[in-house]
């Protein structure tokens, strides 16, 4: 992917492109509970939160965390290497409900793992929707969700996008999947022009995620405030 080539250097990011190559790969730190699952990439063109989630694992190794974390940093890899939304013909932020697709395979095993919550990172392009730097979530069944949104939007620009009830809207998203399987769960956008790394897209993703952790006591030294 030309657009993620750049950012792939030693370490961390370069395990991560190299393993990704055979399929979508999860890699988890810590042991314990909590314990909960951070996944990007579910679109392939959307590529600040697939790098926020190679830079996470690089601070997770290095840090004190309390509890488990499965991180899947490209859900995807056949989209993002032709750097396209759509995986094989298939949207896959709406066909976590749908057996044989990658996010069903993800949704699955969140399931089996008995991760106590999970939180699906994207971008969104100017204009398109929601086209804001926002936290979707849903007040039924799971209202945890709500609760984990405004922790996050508390500590950065992000909106609370919140829905009355999970799939409401659209079936088939991981987040709405998760919740009505008794998983809290949000989705969380940064705002990028598709394709690209818009300067600081990154950056405010990975805040995200950091804060997701720390509402759920994984990490415990503190997450600094607004980007």
């Amino acid at each position: 992917n030309p657009a993620l080539k750049p950012y792939i250097h030693d370490g961390y990011p370069r395990v991560i492109a190299e393993y990704s190559l055979k399929g979508t790969v999860m890699f988890s730190l810590g042991s314990g509970r909590p314990s909960v699952m951070v996944v990007a990439g579910v679109h392939g063109n959307e590529i600040p939160p697939q790098l926020a989630a190679m830079r996470l694992l690089e601070h997770l190794a290095s840090s004190d965390i309390s509890g488990k974390v499965h991180v899947i940093p490209i859900a995807a890899p056949w989209a993002t290497m032709k750097n396209i939304r759509w995986c094989r013909g298939r949207d896959l932020n709406r066909s976590a409900g749908t057996p044989g697709s990658v996010t069903n395979a993800i949704f699955r095993r969140a399931l089996e793992l008995g991760v106590d919550a999970l939180a699906d990172f994207h971008s969104t392009a100017p204009g398109s929707r929601p086209g804001v730097e926002g936290v979707f979530c849903s007040e039924e069944p799971e209202p945890e969700s709500v609760e984990i949104a405004r922790h996050i939007t508390s500590r950065t620009s992000s909106r609370v996008l919140c829905y009355e009830r999970a799939s409401s809207s659209y079936m088939g998203a991981l987040e709405d999947e998760c919740n009505l399987a008794g998983i809290p769960s949000v989705t969380c956008e940064v705002v990028s022009e598709n394709g690209t790394v818009r300067e600081g897209s990154y950056e405010r993703s990975l805040l995200q995620m950091k804060l997701f952790l720390e509402y759920m006591g994984i990490l415990v030294e503190g997450v600094p405030g607004c980007l």
